[in-house]
């Protein structure tokens, strides 16, 4: 398996692992200590931030305590329920140390996506995440 598919497959399968300790070990083995996922909000909240003024919200959590609680909200609300799982969407793309992939939420029954994104992880020297960069595309 090319090391591009492999950290984008563990990148995702991490959305939709039931197991908190499980899920703990994963993002720290992804992530650098300090590591960081920036997220450009959905549209509903761009909407609500630029009627306060705020022209570019953006969305982070940082190190390894933030993205674990990130990704248990994420798993508890989209996944835990039974409604929704994540998978990848086409292949992944490593330039130097930058991986791009997509991702879709699908609904576990089948289905359309109901969501899908962009994903631009910067990698440290030793393949782990720097920085997580997410546009929520639908």
């Amino acid at each position: 398996m090319h090391a591009s598919t492999e950290l984008s497959g563990r990148y995702v399968a991490l959305w939709n692992e039931p197991d908190a300790e499980a899920r703990r070990t994963t993002v720290r083995e992804l992530w650098a200590a300090e590591g960081a996922q920036i997220l450009q909000p959905p549209r509903e909240m761009l909407e609500k931030a630029h009627r306060v003024g705020f022209t570019n919200p953006v969305l982070e959590a940082r190190g390894h305590q933030e993205l674990e609680a990130r990704v248990t909200r994420a798993y508890e609300e989209f996944v835990a329920p039974g409604q929704f799982r994540f998978r990848l969407s086409g292949d992944a793309a490593r330039l130097r140390e930058v991986l791009k992939f997509r991702w879709e939420m699908v609904p576990t029954g089948g289905g359309d996506p109901v969501a899908v994104g962009l994903e631009f992880l910067i990698l440290d020297p030793h393949g782990r995440i720097r920085a997580d960069y997410q546009f929520i595309e639908r």
